[in-house]
Formats: structure tokens, C-alpha cells, sequence
């Protein structure tokens, strides 16, 4: 086995792929971490990206796929692909191509989280709704929710 001082910029990309998706602006960053020169990281990454090995795609769908399963919406999904470096296309085309229902998450998250019983009052019901936008729903999934709270009112 290589040392580390002997292992190329590829093979610690494919190790780094090997894990996880990674998106491109990661493992540029991860391969500046460990010394690489921009040159070799830039020939590396194109070679990776023609051999379908790092697709920022696949990395935005998968972490989409990821963080609706955790119950967080699309606005902060969206957020936090841009803040790792993805492509406004890209994360526009995973948002789109989720196969979940938006708004069903929300239902879901707002019933686990607030349980079923209807907001107390005006305040409340605004304070779970500021809950649920920082957890990236937008209006037309806070919309959704007012048939969970009209359900608990029955």
C-alpha cells in the first residue's frame, strides 16, 4: 500500500468517492487539504467527471433523497447544495425530479414534531410556522398544513 505522500490526486478522490458522493467543489477543496496543487486537482476532477466516477448530479439528487428523509424542506435543501458549491441547474433538476411529495413531508415532520394537538392560539400557530420555514418548507408547504391543524380542531 502507498503512503500518503505517495498517493495521487486521484487515488484519494476515488477513496473519498468510494464513501460518499462527493460534489466537485468538495473534493477540490478536500484535495487542496491535502496538497495538491490546483493543476492536478483540476486535470483530476475533469478526468473523474469524463469517466461518470463524480456527477455534482447525482450528488445533488442523492442529497436531496438524504435530507427529505430527514424531514427538512426544499428551500433549505436548496440552500445547502449552493453552499457546497453546486450548480443552480443541478439543484434545480434534483428538487424537481424528488420523487416524494413535499408536502407530505411537512405533514408528516409538523404531526412528529407538534403532535396532534391544534395551536393554542394566534402566537403559537405563527411560531410553528417559523419553525417549519427554517426547517425549508415554503408557503405552499406551510399551506399544506392547515388541513393537520384543522384535523386536530375535529
Amino acid at each position: 500500500m502507498r503512503s500518503d505522500s505517495e498517493r495521487t490526486p486521484r487515488d484519494v478522490a476515488i477513496g473519498l468517492l468510494a464513501r460518499r458522493e462527493h460534489a466537485q467543489a468538495e473534493l477540490r477543496a478536500k484535495l487542496r487539504g491535502r496538497g495538491f496543487s490546483d493543476t492536478e486537482i483540476a486535470h483530476t476532477l475533469g478526468e473523474l467527471r469524463a469517466e461518470g466516477l463524480q456527477s455534482d448530479t447525482r450528488y445533488a439528487e442523492s442529497y436531496v433523497r438524504s435530507r427529505a428523509e430527514r424531514s427538512y424542506g426544499p428551500v433549505r435543501i436548496g440552500a445547502e447544495l449552493r453552499q457546497r458549491g453546486v450548480d443552480a441547474a443541478c439543484i434545480e433538476r434534483a428538487l424537481a425530479e424528488y420523487e416524494g411529495d413535499w408536502d407530505e413531508v411537512a405533514r408528516n415532520y409538523y404531526r412528529r414534531h407538534f403532535g396532534g394537538a391544534p395551536p393554542a392560539d394566534f402566537q403559537e400557530r405563527a411560531k410553528r410556522l417559523r419553525h417549519m420555514q427554517q426547517r425549508g418548507f415554503g408557503v405552499d408547504n406551510l399551506r399544506a398544513l392547515a388541513d393537520v391543524d384543522d384535523a386536530a380542531d375535529d
